[in-house]
């Protein structure tokens, strides 16, 4: 019992660790894990045992689960995370990433597995089975460690977005390339490489591709159809991934993992209409069966697996992976792309590998050595090594590589706006004009509709929930304007993401109260202290356009300010220099400190009167 309750305890901790620091949980999971386990046994232990002992020791009368109950559970495990990977996996968004992320995800990948796997047979002397299982396996990077990585540095938008996506649509794609080449050796394995094995592993593409097939679209219609209520609807639909891969190893023994990926894939490509709380639901299962695996999965790795590495071979796989096969894969999948060499070099630096990888290497290790296959002792510890060794690499140098190469952004200028009503959208678009980098964003999907209808980035989100702080293509926003017809939710984006989006400066519209208030004017208000949230979508409606004006001098701009205290046909918003560098005009102060030449003022509303604008 207090095994079980220290994994855990030390699970979440670790997952706690990691938001703090900002680093892929990954990292202090199996770290945790190797402490607990083969580092405790070897050193720490007056007995010899393991702090937390996995598999049942009948010697120290001490352990977990009993016989093969802990590979059972790792299956298990890994088809729920393996079925959320499917699920975010879309045939628009691979359409629409454009060439560079698609041939990543495709020519890199083949380069990764060929040059991988060649490089471990001839460096380590494993079988070419092997060899491909290993390189199969370190295919996937995965966004829940790039993530972490990138947060904190201001990247270009197109940057931001090639490791974003490549680690989203490789996550299950490098899974099932892993999952058929182990597989083709289970089936090799048990009957020759003979006519026999290849239709023993039709069959398993077969029955794996059919069940999950099926089963997606049984249940996506039992879900649309309200067969089932809303409060069984996350609990259903995890019973029902569980039987896909049982069943679908019961017709065709090592076929459940597929099954469930590409169940995963239809459900998350089809017309479900609780998909959303579906991923949330399979988001935080997968937070803690992630937590419990990994330090049981390293907490089972003993010091001897981990003797097998400490030589120059490892050393020398480790290097050939990170430095030539991944830039390699990189600069060939760039080719005549619009990214600059240094953008390559860094793409080509960050490839942390992540929990996919190390989870499958685990569970495919142990089945392997069950099997006999020769060399198969090598598959999780070889894993493990790139997981950590690429994480550890890239958690702390990535930021130092970005300013060495000169991708580092030193002004986020990018601005995020929280709404996307019309008034929203009118802004975005006039800023999306002048060379901002805009987002938008609302819960309400018209609205996001409409915003994408004139070309502007937009998402479909909760301000309220965790989203936008995964999103590492928001890197290089610095401004923040809370802009929705609800008080509490601007006040509560500014408190919130002030600090994270708003650096150059975090704006919000002023409330009814503090408008009819001239004593009540927050520093933080924008545009106007005379204009809310109403006044500015009358406005709109009445001029649904952007002028600018020129200012001639200081005095010239002070009158025109004037001008539109007096005019509530006319809303202030923004200074506009000569390198059309714009500048947010806040209601708390509306002074500048200079007006140079060919600058203008830029508003809301009806065109100026030339002759009152003249001093």
């Amino acid at each position: 019992m207090l095994e079980l309750a220290g994994i855990i305890i030390l699970g979440i901790l670790a997952q706690w660790v990691a938001w703090k620091f900002k680093i892929p949980a990954i990292l202090p999971l199996i770290l945790i894990g190797l402490l607990v386990g083969p580092i405790a046994a070897e050193f720490l232990s007056e007995d010899g045992a393991k702090w937390i002992e996995p598999i049942w020791n009948n010697e120290k009368q001490k352990g977990l689960f009993p016989g093969e109950s802990l590979y059972y559970f790792v299956s298990l495990a890994i088809s729920i995370i393996l079925f959320e990977g499917g699920l975010t996996l879309k045939r628009s968004e691979i359409k629409n990433v454009g060439p560079v992320i698609t041939k990543l995800i495709t020519l890199g990948s083949t380069i990764t597995f060929f040059g991988a796997g060649i490089a471990a047979h001839f460096i380590f002397g494993l079988g070419l089975e092997l060899s491909f299982l290993f390189s199969g396996l370190i295919i996937v990077t995965g966004p829940t460690v790039i993530t972490p990585i990138l947060r904190n540095i201001p990247l270009k938008k197109d940057i931001s977005t090639v490791l974003k996506w490549e680690g989203i649509l490789i996550d299950p794609i490098g899974a099932l390339v892993a999952v058929l080449v182990f597989e083709f050796i289970s089936v090799e394995g048990d009957s020759g490489f003979t006519k026999t094995a290849l239709i023993e592993f039709g069959k398993i593409i077969l029955f794996g591709t059919t069940f999950g097939f099926t089963f997606a679209h049984a249940l996506a219609f039992a879900i649309n159809k309200k067969f089932i209520p809303h409060y069984l609807l996350n609990v259903v639909s995890l019973s029902v991934v569980l039987l896909v891969f049982v069943e679908s190893e019961i017709f065709a023994h090592e076929s459940g993992l597929l099954a469930v990926v590409v169940m995963g894939m239809v459900l998350g490509n089809g017309k479900l209409e609780n998909i959303k709380e579906l991923l949330y639901f399979k988001e935080s299962l997968s937070v803690l069966l992630i937590s419990i695996l990994f330090i049981l999965l390293a907490a089972n790795i003993n010091m001897e697996d981990l003797m097998l590495l400490y030589n120059w071979k490892t050393a020398v796989l480790f290097l050939v992976v990170v430095f030539i096969i991944r830039p390699i894969g990189v600069f060939l999948s760039t080719h005549k792309s619009k990214l600059q060499t240094n953008e390559k070099l860094f793409i080509s630096w960050v490839g942390p590998r992540g929990i996919v990888a190390a989870g499958i290497a685990s569970l495919f290790g142990s089945k392997l050595m069950k099997q006999g296959v020769e060399g198969a002792e090598y598959i999780t510890p070889l894993v493990f090594m790139i997981v950590l060794g690429t994480v550890l690499l890239n958690a702390t140098t990535a930021r130092l590589f970005a300013k060495l190469v000169g991708v580092f952004l030193t002004k986020s200028d990018g601005i995020l706006i929280v709404g996307a009503s019309k008034v929203s959208r009118l802004l975005g678009h006039y800023l999306e004009t002048n060379g901002r980098h805009v987002v938008l964003i609302d819960s309400n999907q018209n609205n996001i509709e409409k915003a994408q209808e004139l070309g502007l980035e937009a998402i479909n989100t909760d301000i309220y929930s965790n989203t936008l702080t995964d999103n590492i293509e928001l890197n290089d926003v610095g401004y923040l304007m809370a802009m929705t017809g609800n008080t509490s939710i601007n006040k509560y984006a500014i408190d919130k993401f002030g600090a994270e989006f708003g650096e150059n400066g975090s704006f919000r519209l002023v409330t009814r109260e503090e408008m009819l208030d001239e004593n009540n004017n927050p520093k933080e208000g924008l545009f106007s202290h005379t204009d809310d949230y109403n006044t500015l979508t009358a406005l709109t409606l009445k001029y649904p356009s952007i002028q600018e004006i020129a200012i001639n001098d200081k005095a010239h701009y002070k009158s025109l300010i004037e001008i539109t205290n007096k005019d509530k046909d006319i809303i202030p918003l923004f200074i506009k220099d000569k390198d059309s560098e714009l500048k947010i005009i806040s209601s708390y102060n509306m002074e500048v400190e200079e007006i140079g030449e060919d600058w203008k003022l830029v508003y809301l509303g009806k065109p100026f009167d030339i002759e009152e604008t003249e001093v």
